[in-house]
């Protein structure tokens, strides 16, 4: 297919991503990848690296999406699975990693990464053109400080021009997926829009339609935007510290003398809570000191899974079957969580009050960004004609009821939630290099 020569819609998101063009007929079309087991449209965001032999000498490889979690699972030795690399974006502490003795940044991982989906994107998409508009959230960590947006944001400038682009533009997230809701709309409205990724929760207000693009000249006019570095990982990360660390010692003790006992220590469980810092519990350090307070634990049991848990690299297994419970538990009022982790199996019924009860902090941090929304807009709910909802923990009831005490069920709207980010970025990218 031949794509319009301007430029394309880049979502990088924590979990997944997505490329999109506008096409001849200036409708956007996403790419399409294939994945496990159809094609999709999204891209998973993860970078895996291997050590081959190549004529007897050890060589790197990296693969990306799911060739990535393909190689993972078919290795008997596991490489290196990395993945939310997003959320370091703003982390001045975080100065990269060693992959098999080769060092390298941040703004190196998340390159190689965007090569990969680039690269896969032109079986459906044909040739990349040099211009692009890649999404970003309002905020990119809890520190909502102008400074660490604007490191955040040239660090992912880097890697994105690492991929060969000359003219970058960055556009909030919801912003882009506004574009793709007005798309379809007859009248003008003024919505409010919420992207739930993996690590933020973004929020804006603005008018939407065809007189309000016609007022602006094409220019859009957003009343205001708000976010909070949480959302579907914080969700994670509550199951994870509920269901899972205390079953591998977390909070439990170990004997240190003949009269008296000492908590485990908790900070590779905090390791264990957070996605992207997963890979970096598999050092030395960590399983030495496991090794040490395996005799000594109260909970042996639990010391020798967690140590089997990192030497057995089982991060990907533990994300899928919390990803799984996730999405149960948003189709139906009970579900069962279920991880295999050598020494111990976890198997647990969970009811979907429970689950809201282990992420009411997370949901009162979102419910308050939006209300600091609304305040510093000066926009009353009523005058909100649609909440268009978007990204995968849109699903979450608990997060749609946030909404419908604020709004009103009536007014939520919904629809391509994982990709109407990446089609707006692409509608905008067809403004600002077409001229559509």
């Amino acid at each position: 297919m031949r794509i319009i020569p301007g430029g394309i819609g880049l979502d990088f998101g924590t979990s997944n991503s997505a490329v999109t063009c506008v096409d001849v007929t200036g409708a956007p079309r996403l790419a399409r990848f294939p994945g496990t087991p159809d094609v999709t449209t999204t891209f998973p965001s993860l970078l895996y690296f291997e050590r081959e032999l190549d004529r007897g000498v050890g060589a790197l490889r990296s693969y990306a999406g799911a060739e990535a979690i393909t190689h993972y699972l078919g290795n008997d030795s596991p490489g290196r699975l990395m993945r939310s690399l997003k959320a370091y974006l703003a982390d001045r502490h975080f100065n990269g990693t060693s992959v098999y003795g080769r060092h390298l940044g941040l703004a190196d991982l998340i390159g190689a990464f965007l090569k990969k989906l680039l690269e896969a994107a032109t079986a459906s998409l044909g040739p990349i053109p040099s211009r692009v508009v890649v999404g970003r959230p309002v905020h990119f960590s809890n520190e909502r400080s102008e400074a660490a947006n604007t490191f955040a944001l040239g660090q992912l400038l880097q890697a994105v021009r690492a991929c060969g682009f000359e003219e970058v533009i960055f556009e909030y997230e919801p912003v882009a997926a506004a574009y793709s809701y007005e798309r379809t709309l007859r009248q003008d409205e003024l919505i409010l829009v919420g992207d739930f990724g993996g690590g933020t929760s973004d929020f804006s207000i603005l008018p939407v339609g065809p007189g309000a693009r016609r007022e602006t000249a094409g220019t859009r006019v957003i009343l205001g935007s708000e976010g909070v570095a949480m959302a579907g990982d914080a969700f994670d990360r509550q199951i994870v510290r509920h269901l899972v660390a205390p079953t591998l010692g977390y909070g439990t003790e170990y004997q240190a003398s003949p009269d008296k006992t000492l908590p485990i220590p908790n900070w590779p469980y905090v390791s264990l809570e957070q996605w992207h810092s997963l890979s970096l519990l598999n050092r030395p350090q960590v399983l030495q000191m496991l090794e040490r307070l395996s005799s000594l634990a109260l909970d042996p049991v639990g010391i020798a899974a967690f140590a089997h848990f990192i030497r057995s690299d089982l991060g990907l297994r533990l994300h899928e079957s919390v990803r799984a419970l996730k999405i149960a538990l948003s189709q139906q009022p009970v579900a069962t969580f279920e991880f295999d982790c050598g020494p111990v199996r976890i198997e647990r019924e969970v009811a979907r009050p429970q689950f809201e009860e282990w992420i009411r902090p997370e949901l009162a941090a979102i419910g308050a960004s939006v209300d600091r929304l609304l305040a510093a807009t000066g926009v009353n709910s009523g005058e909100i004609h649609h909440v268009f909802l978007t990204g995968g923990s849109a699903f979450v009831p608990a997060v749609r009821q946030l909404f419908a005490e604020r709004f009103g069920a009536g007014k939520i709207a919904g629809g391509e939630e994982f990709t109407s980010v990446a089609t707006g970025l692409a509608l905008r990218a067809a403004h600002e290099f077409n001229g559509d």
